[in-house]
């Protein structure tokens, strides 16, 4: 077998359709395209979200509110929390890296401590921020904290 010897299987290939080729194709007239309107043009492109001239829904619906583009999205981590946490996978240092390994955060997560519940274990915490009574009660506890 050579490549000049290769066909597609019977049956499995067609001819085409022919378009706009007089009354008799069958297909002739307006092509199957309809009556009129920019759709049955050559050219025609869709805009998106054009609905006709109706109002469209983005400008039909109120906005409310104030979004800000600057928000820092922090994964949260209270200390009762990291206790537990610390209990099941044994950490010796509380980073983002160890926790993405364990699949607690995502590769870009940015990770806080705050200070709801009790820290007994003595960590060394390489995170993005940390609350002030976080920071406390890591430090009473032995633990050391370094910001990234």
């Amino acid at each position: 077998m050579k490549l000049h010897n290769l066909k597609p299987a019977e049956g499995s290939t067609h001819k085409e359709k022919r378009l706009g080729r007089g009354e008799a194709s069958g297909k002739g007239g307006t092509s199957t395209k309809g009556n009129k309107g920019g759709q049955s043009r050559a050219g025609y492109q869709r805009k998106n979200a054009h609905e006709g001239g109706q109002m469209p829904i983005q400008r039909r619906i109120p906005k409310r509110g104030f979004k800000n583009n600057n928000r820092i999205e922090f994964k949260v981590f209270n200390l009762g929390q990291i206790e537990q946490l610390n209990e099941k996978y044994g950490f010796n240092e509380f980073s983002n890296e160890t926790l993405y390994i364990n699949g607690l955060i995502n590769r870009t997560d940015k990770v806080k401590i705050l200070g709801n519940g009790e820290l007994k274990a003595k960590l060394t915490f390489k995170v993005n921020a940390v609350s002030e009574k976080a920071k406390a009660a890591i430090e009473s506890a032995g633990g050391s904290i370094e910001i990234l």
